[in-house]
């Protein structure tokens, strides 16, 4: 028995998506003005991300797709594929392309020109690229509650939440390093440091890139929701009629905001065939006015084991 899914929150991608575009804009003229190779692993960073922020949308609209025949519990779990897609992108687009720029540029140095335009243009993203990390941050503490920061990110079930947030944190600490980098070419006069910042800038991506993957890869072969679903469940069973005890819950994350629920409930003693229906349709009632993350839920009854 399923209920309508709900729209989901796409607010977090566009801001990235425009961010990035604007600043891949500008790492480009600063690349080409420069000849900085971690110019151009930066380039290619940010124009990856606004390629993966595509995905991203494309992801979430696909997950909204409307259960049919081929597919009866629904699309929710696209989005959690295009999420690893993203992953492995960061990782080959992003991370694999930036070492062997690093690597060439180390093993060809290669005079810069014009670094007080690139320093700028480093500066300008830095900053923009901050702050919408610090957005994805606030909206990380406002969702996870009690529970630590870092906890969360390995167990929320927001995979486009994660998957934007260690972009952005990952474009951060790239502009960081390869701002870093193209300083020390300069004061040194040694270009090696250039190379050596579009390499750094390669290991911050894949690193971030295998995290999302292991996280993404957990959600699309089928993980459980939140405990705290399960503890609600069971706290819902504790107070309705008829229900005498939860033999056991199964709970299987759909997407975001999409959980699929089978279980088994003992019910009351002496109860007719109509009692049967109405105690289980009064439990089902009340666990989608308390748990509205709960999409698929199949009651079964039986004898306590």
């Amino acid at each position: 028995m399923s209920a309508p899914g709900k729209a989901h929150d796409t607010s977090h991608i566009l801001q990235a998506l425009g961010v990035n575009a604007l600043i891949a804009v500008m790492k480009g003229i600063a690349a080409v003005a420069t000849g900085s190779g971690a110019m151009l692993a930066e380039t290619l960073h940010s124009a990856s991300d606004c390629a993966n922020q595509g995905l991203l949308l494309f992801g979430v609209k696909r997950a909204q797709k409307a259960p049919d025949a081929t597919h009866p519990l629904g699309y929710g779990r696209a989005l959690y594929f295009w999420s690893f897609m993203v992953a492995l992108l960061l990782f080959t687009g992003g991370g694999v392309f930036s070492i062997y720029e690093g690597v060439h540029k180390m093993m060809h140095p290669e005079p810069l020109t014009n670094v007080g335009w690139a320093v700028a243009i480093l500066a300008v993203s830095l900053a923009l690229e901050g702050a919408s990390t610090w957005g994805n941050i606030k909206e990380l503490h406002a969702r996870r509650g009690a529970t630590p920061f870092f906890r969360y990110l390995r167990q929320t079930k927001d995979s486009d939440l994660i998957v934007v947030f260690g972009e952005n944190a990952a474009a951060t600490l790239g502009l960081a390093l390869a701002l870093l980098s193209l300083l020390l070419a300069v004061i040194t006069g040694d270009p090696h440091w250039d190379g050596a910042g579009s390499a750094a800038v390669g290991v911050v991506l894949i690193g971030v890139a295998i995290f999302l993957a292991i996280e993404v890869k957990s959600l699309l072969v089928g993980e459980s929701a939140d405990p705290s679903i399960e503890a609600a469940i069971r706290g819902v069973a504790d107070g309705s009629p008829g229900v005498r005890a939860v033999l056991r819950v199964l709970t299987i994350q759909q997407g975001p905001g999409e959980v699929l629920v089978a279980m088994k409930v003992q019910l009351s003693p002496g109860l007719d065939t109509d009692g049967v229906y109405d105690s289980i349709n009064t439990f089902e009632k009340a666990v989608r006015a308390r748990v509205p993350e709960v999409r698929w839920l199949f009651v079964e009854p039986d004898r306590e084991a």
